[in-house]
């Protein structure tokens, strides 16, 4: 059965060239981790599998935006590219990409490809979350609520984020993820992009013409 208006499989041209990118790069670097034994990223390889499924399986219900779609894909490509990605003796995650601060010893370093990764994230997950909130209650645009609960669930799905990073040290110990500072800095970062990305969705909104 072809897939209705209310949720489904039914792909526009748009999304299709999205969805072969990203189906692209994460079976390359699928193969890459194999081949070089990174046994936690094939974890973050099946967490993107999950989220590549949960997005196809709403793109009629949440019909995001083809700008939304490249965001997220992105993030992905970062995200692998940054485990996957030779810098140095360690992986493009550890680069310091502006030496604001320095103090390898607490994993204190600033400004770093991990942090950056991270901000742009929760900053797409909090414009994802906002769209899908103004889509089912368009009453609540322009409230506190479309501020406020998008950056804040947004916030928690990168703690979330964190768990699975957790569990990945459980199950391979050698996995470079860091400690508690980089934890730490990780969820200031999602914070930061959290906030940012609802302010830069609602600016857009405003200078958007009213329909009509």
């Amino acid at each position: 059965m072809a897939a209705g208006a209310t949720g489904g499989w039914a792909i526009r041209p748009g999304e299709r060239v999205v969805m072969w990118v990203t189906l692209a790069y994460v079976a390359g670097f699928s193969g890459w981790f194999l081949g070089a034994g990174n046994a936690e990223f094939l974890i973050y390889v099946a967490t993107m599998v999950i989220l590549i499924l949960l997005v196809g399986a709403n793109l009629r219900r949440a019909e995001f935006p083809p700008a939304m779609l490249w965001a997220l894909s992105l993030w992905g490509f970062l995200h692998m590219a940054g485990g996957g990605i030779r810098v140095g003796e360690g992986a493009l995650y550890g680069a310091v990409l502006l030496p604001l601060t320095a103090d390898g010893a607490n994993e204190l370093t600033l400004l770093k490809y991990d942090q950056v990764v991270h901000a742009w994230g929760f900053g797409v997950t909090a414009w994802v979350l906002r769209h899908l909130l103004l889509r089912h209650f368009p009453a609540s645009r322009g409230s506190w609520t479309a501020a406020a609960y998008p950056a804040l669930a947004a916030m928690g799905l990168g703690a979330t984020n964190e768990i699975i990073e957790f569990t990945a040290v459980l199950a391979t110990p050698e996995t470079g993820v860091g400690g508690y500072a980089n934890t730490l800095l990780d969820l200031v970062f999602n914070a930061l992009g959290a906030i940012l990305g609802v302010a830069l969705a609602a600016a857009a909104d405003r200078r958007r013409p009213a329909p009509g």
